[in-house]
């Protein structure tokens, strides 16, 4: 077998076709031989070549969807760890791109092994990300908190479980309300992340999944 020039871009459309699969017939309605049909181009052993198995390849999904907001890649050195807080949660709920793949994906996670792959990343990968930001804002005095870690837990659980309609429903207000709720719980661990403008934005983003 000819060598693979461009094992980056097998990789990239391994997963591009499996995530489309896994939304449209589940985790568990879906094997790697589904993956490799559709790829139409590829044999099993070269998938698995990228991907040990099933598994890994979910596990990769939802590490690159959440690496497109890492909080860690906003570089402006004049940005305070609190204001690279806001930053992340603003650019996350006013990305169009990303609300419409959460809208088509949650509805997936009534999948218990997608939802607990989920699950995984949000309270490893996520919260990792949260905290170094606490830290830093800790570090230059814009975050008063004791609670680093604890606060960023709580974030990554609350703004990707308990604001998501698919698991809480919820009409727009109730949202909103949420949304108040959490700006308040932030607030008193000494991470007040959620001003009013991005109460509002937040809110926004979180409707458009209803």
């Amino acid at each position: 077998m000819a060598r693979n020039k461009h094992p980056e871009r097998t990789r990239a459309r391994i997963l591009d076709v499996a995530k489309r699969l896994f939304l449209t017939k589940g985790y568990d309605g879906t094997t790697m031989q589904d993956i490799v049909d559709s790829l139409g181009d590829l044999s099993k052993g070269a998938v698995y070549y990228h991907f040990k198995s099933k598994e890994a390849i979910l596990d990769a999904i939802g590490e690159e969807d959440q690496s497109r907001h890492d909080p860690t890649a906003i570089n402006d050195t004049g940005l305070t760890g609190l204001d690279k807080l806001r930053e992340a949660f603003r650019r996350s709920a006013a990305d169009n791109e990303h609300m419409r793949l959460m809208n088509m994906a949650y509805p997936a996670m009534h999948d218990p092994k997608l939802l607990a792959a989920n699950l995984k990343v949000w309270r490893t990968q996520v919260a990792d990300m949260f905290e170094a930001m606490i830290r830093e804002g800790v570090a230059d005095g814009s975050i008063d908190t004791a609670y680093p870690r604890e606060a960023a837990e709580l974030l990554a659980l609350l703004t990707n479980y308990w604001l998501v309609p698919t698991f809480y429903p919820a009409t727009a207000d109730e949202l909103h309300h949420r949304v108040e709720a959490l700006a308040a719980v932030c607030t008193g661990l000494g991470v007040p992340i959620l001003d009013k403008d991005l109460i509002e934005t937040v809110s926004r983003g979180y409707t458009a999944l209803i």
